[in-house]
């Protein structure tokens, strides 16, 4: 099925069936954003969303999620997209695959390669102490004898503690200067690598660093570096109003009536950890490039040996680490920021995204070279999330296996 042929009965059937009018299978022309269309492929997408569809609304009424939307892709391209359910309940405005979702902390990775630039460019190197190249803010607490490296910084094994600091988008309060913030609040709680603590104040620091290494705004360079160079044009920090014109209304469950509820919007005094809004395509991109070399149409944006160190396990002595939703095959763990396992000889990476009212879900088969992104406005729904992914790039195996 396809919306190449009776729009208005179309569209009155997706509804019936929860599936948006944007969603791609074979043969669709053009996409509702006028970019071209997933290309035909012997992968079989017919047979990939008759497997994936029925699981999906499974995952939407066991997890209380109002609208779903996800993109296979392959290193080529998009192989299928599609949207379920409803990103407003109140108007019953159908999801598509154009609708703006918060990503949350999918996009720490993203970050991650505009730091990495900057190590490129002989900035720093992982190893080096990080308050050496610091001046007016300090991580405070260190023991000198176990600085904090740029690598502790990536791998949540710092010593900085998790942090969030939520300030309603309409509310009086709004979060700190970048710098002030990191003054009033770096400090470690404990050596390095001591444990594992996921630490968003470590990944507002990284903005810091990027701003300061490259003597250019963090937001703007992150648009111009990483979203502008791959092609990333619905996702920013604050939503463009032809983006809020999309946006999905976020939703969290009522314990009362155990059915979903609107939820308040947040900023955070950690916003460069993952307060950022965009579209699943946008997220499939992003998969994309990293299933590949470090190049997006022959742009260069890091050598594949960086972004090959940035999906390899870090530190061997935490592996087998207990990641949101229980994703994970053999020993997950860290590299630069990516979660990572193994499969065989497979190698997978991932992340969650998740604020009040949203979770965003990436993952990707770097072995084989496929991966699925997945933006919903349910809440804290990561096992879901985790068990379509999995699903999804276990079926893309088998169509491609099937191929050959």
């Amino acid at each position: 099925m396809t919306c190449t042929t009776g729009r208005k009965r179309g569209r009155r059937l997706w509804r019936v069936l929860g599936l948006s009018a944007a969603a791609a299978l074979l043969g669709a022309p053009a996409r509702l954003d006028g970019q071209p269309a997933p290309r035909p492929t012997p992968m079989g997408a017919a047979r990939v969303a008759a497997r994936l569809e029925p699981e999906i609304r499974r995952a939407m009424l066991e997890g209380d999620i109002p609208s779903f939307t996800i993109v296979l892709t392959d290193r080529v391209g998009e192989v299928w997209s599609a949207a379920f359910g409803e990103s407003n309940l109140w108007a019953h405005t159908p999801a598509t695959t154009r609708t703006v979702y918060l990503i949350g902390s999918t996009f720490k990775a993203q970050s991650t390669v505009a730091l990495l630039q900057q190590m490129e460019q002989g900035k720093f190197a992982l190893y080096d102490r990080v308050n050496d190249y610091l001046h007016r803010v300090q991580i405070r607490g260190e023991d000198p004898k176990h600085p904090v490296t740029f690598r502790h910084l990536l791998t949540h094994t710092s010593g900085l503690p998790a942090a969030f600091g939520p300030h309603t988008v309409w509310g009086e309060t709004v979060p700190p200067p970048l710098e002030r913030y990191l003054a009033d609040s770096l400090a470690v709680t404990q050596p390095p690598l001591r444990e594992v603590v996921y630490s968003n104040l470590a990944f507002s620091l990284v903005a810091y660093l990027v701003q300061k290494f490259s003597g250019e705004p963090y937001k703007e360079y992150i648009r111009e570096h990483i979203w502008d160079a791959l092609d990333m044009h619905s996702t920013a920090f604050e939503p463009t109003p032809e983006m809020v014109e999309r946006l999905a209304v976020p939703y969290v469950v009522d314990p009362e009536s155990h059915r979903p509820k609107p939820t308040v919007r947040l900023k955070a005094n950690v916003w460069p950890a993952g307060i950022v809004y965009g579209t699943v395509h946008d997220q499939a991109k992003w998969v994309r490039f990293n299933l590949g070399d470090g190049t997006w149409k022959g742009k260069r944006l890091l050598k594949a040996a960086t972004l090959d160190e940035m999906h390899t396990l870090q530190y061997n002595q935490f592996a087998g680490l207990e990641m949101a939703g229980g994703w994970g095959y053999e020993q997950p763990g860290y590299g630069l920021t990516w979660w990572l396992t193994t499969r065989g000889e497979e190698h997978f990476f991932g992340h969650s995204g998740s604020v009040p009212g949203y979770t965003a879900f990436v993952m990707g088969n770097r072995t084989r070279g496929f991966g699925v992104a997945i933006l919903t406005n349910g809440n804290r729904a990561h096992p879901h999330l985790v068990r379509i992914s999995n699903l999804a790039l276990d079926v893309m195996a088998e169509e491609l296996g099937r191929s050959r």
